[in-house]
Parts: structure tokens; sequence; C-alpha cells
């Protein structure tokens, strides 16, 4: 008796594993597909474009020079300005160049004067108390045998001119050995 009954549980299994598992998911799935509406609202329509003419094209722009030169005349009438004495004046060579671009090789003082001697583009300059020199309005305040002093005109973080010290340091050369 053990042994039928044994045998007809192994039955009702074999024939509970022959019909499908997924039978059941996949009828629930399909009432799901017939129940579900889609709920898409309609598009709006894109909005007519009406294009603007540009009407800039023909006003200064911001970064110009033409404005800069505007900005420098009005800053130059104004009686206290640092710059308005500078912009009069005829520039001299020397302010073709920036700074870093001058360097200092030595000095000498001839009829009780000091000059420094100033090399640009492999070109050697003299230099005195007074002359301008770099592309910040700089003029020579005083000369050393080590260095140059200078007084600039620059313009800070919210356009304002001030002025500052600037030195330019003697350049000394390593002997070439032969």
């Amino acid at each position: 008796m053990v042994a039928a009954a044994a045998l007809a549980w192994t039955a009702a299994v074999t024939l509970t594993a022959c019909s499908d598992p997924h039978e059941e998911l996949q009828a629930w799935m399909d009432e799901q597909r017939r129940d579900a509406r889609p709920r898409v609202s309609p598009l709006v329509p894109p909005r007519k474009f009406d294009p603007q003419p540009y009407l800039a094209s023909q006003a200064v722009e911001p970064f110009s020079i033409q404005k800069l030169q505007v900005a420098i005349k009005q800053e130059s009438r104004q009686p206290n300005s640092l710059l308005s004495p500078e912009m009069n004046r005829r520039r001299e060579p020397l302010e073709a160049y920036p700074l870093d671009s001058l360097s200092m090789v030595g000095s000498l003082v001839r009829s009780g004067r000091t000059y420094a001697l100033l090399r640009a583009d492999n070109l050697l300059y003299q230099v005195k108390v007074g002359d301008y020199m770099g592309q910040n309005y700089g003029r020579v305040t005083r000369i050393t045998e080590t260095e140059i002093a200078l007084r600039e005109i620059v313009q800070d973080a919210i356009g304002e001119w001030i002025e500052r010290t600037s030195t330019l340091a003697l350049q000394e050369r390593a002997q070439e050995k032969r």
C-alpha cells in the first residue's frame, strides 16, 4: 500500500510538472493589457517663431578701440585724473615694450647724472630719471646700480586708474665659457 501511495504521488507530481507554470501569469498579463487605457494628453502645438532684426549692429561694440578711446578722453578731462597728463605727450620708444621684455644690463654716471642701460630686442637704450618706459605709462623715478624704480598708471578691477610702483632689477649674465 505504501508503494501504491508513493506511485500515485509520483504520478501527480509528474502531471503537474508537465503543465505550463507560467500559464496563470500569462493570463493575468493579458487581462491587464485589455484593461489598461493610456492617458496621454495631447501635445501643445509649438508657438510661432517671430524673428527679430538685430538692431545693435550699427552700435559701437563694447570691446572696440573706438569705445576705449572715448572712455580715455572722458577720463583725461577729469581734473584729478592720473591719466590726463600722460595722454597729452609724445610716446617714447621704450613704451612700445612690456616691462617683462626689457632687461637692465648696467648703469653709468655721466656729468653727474645716473643712466640705466636697458636691452630691448637686442638694442641698447639709455634711460634717465623722468623717462618713460613700459606699456602702463611707466615713468622712471629712481635709478641705482642694481635697479630702476618706476611709477605706473594702471586700471584696477573696477576700471579706476591707480598709481603703482614697479622695479626693474639688474640682470647679471653668466660668464660664457670658451
